[in-house]
């Protein structure tokens, strides 16, 4: 007999169905499998992918984003990723709260995700769930992911804009950038700019960029006064109209990201730390040869 999941056909015009299928992809449920394999992607929608430092302004970039997408009459969809506590795997934020303006907005639709102690910003999750909004009839998907070291280059992965946000003082970040993220991001938002040595940091930002053919745009924003927001949408419509060069990167980084998520699904991070605590009372205990047979290829 067919699982009553698997038909499940999201659309834009019912948000109770896509929030269902969201759920079912999110938990793994039955019916998981033959609902993604149904998707189909009728349109092109874009998937701006938002990160950067925690207290950046992310989720205040993300609402001012919204509020300028939805005057253009555009259907947006918003995936935030919430970090999760080692100790309680729980969702540490709530960055809905500071969405609260667009919540029962007819066009737009807010999920957040637990990244439920994925080693960078992105939950295992989050490529198909993202899939599922795409199938769902949005014009553009906005996901906002913690920043914490690895999640901005996963997001590269994911998106096919990458918007890192930074403020004046992410000196730190500077040598991250040099490091590898000018390879994944898109543009510049230097988030908060109207604090001191704001236009230090983006001729900063314009000089580490000197010696590179094309030179990745710098926009200064104040969020949380609306500022700036104009030519980041400007930037992400005319970047969505033309066609991703790393198309097959991307898919390839995807492709990735599942398999692994496939190969350790039967890893229960909970169950893997009571097994430990259960070893610990042995003096003698090796982490190597705890996690040996874990690690053991049975193919």
């Amino acid at each position: 007999m067919q699982s009553a999941t698997t038909n499940i056909k999201p659309h834009f015009t019912d948000f109770r169905s896509v929030a269902r299928a969201l759920t079912i992809v999110e938990n793994d449920l039955q019916g998981t499998g033959e609902l993604l394999k149904s998707l189909s992607f009728t349109k092109n929608a874009p998937v701006i992918g938002i990160t950067g430092p925690p207290g950046a302004g992310k989720s205040t970039l993300v609402n001012a984003l919204i509020s300028g997408l939805i005057a253009d009459s555009k259907k947006i969809a918003v995936l935030a990723i919430d970090p999760t506590s080692p100790f309680n795997f729980g969702s540490l934020l709530g960055d809905r709260i500071r969405m609260a303006p667009h919540f029962n907005h007819p066009d737009v639709f807010i999920r957040s995700l637990a990244t439920r102690g994925s080693l960078g910003g992105l939950s295992a999750k989050t490529i198909e769930m993202t899939d599922v909004l795409r199938a769902s009839g949005f014009d553009y998907i906005l996901v906002e992911t913690v920043g914490v070291g690895q999640s901005e280059i996963e997001i590269a992965g994911l998106a096919d804009i990458t918007l890192l946000v930074l403020v004046p003082e992410s000196g730190d970040e500077i040598q991250n950038i040099k490091s590898g993220l000018m390879e994944i991001a898109d543009a510049f938002i230097v988030n908060k700019s109207d604090r001191p040595d704001a236009d230090f940091f983006v001729n900063n930002l314009k000089k580490i960029q000197s010696n590179k053919e094309t030179q990745l745009p710098v926009f200064k924003t104040v969020a949380s006064k609306n500022e700036g927001i104009d030519q980041v949408i400007q930037f992400i419509q005319s970047r969505s109209e033309i066609k991703n060069a790393r198309k097959e990167l991307l898919l390839a980084e995807k492709a990735y990201q599942l398999i692994q998520q496939k190969r350790m699904a039967d890893v229960d991070k909970k169950k893997l730390q009571q097994a430990i605590a259960k070893a610990l009372k042995d003096p003698k205990f090796n982490l190597y040869e705890f996690i040996g047979p874990l690690t053991h290829n049975t193919e």
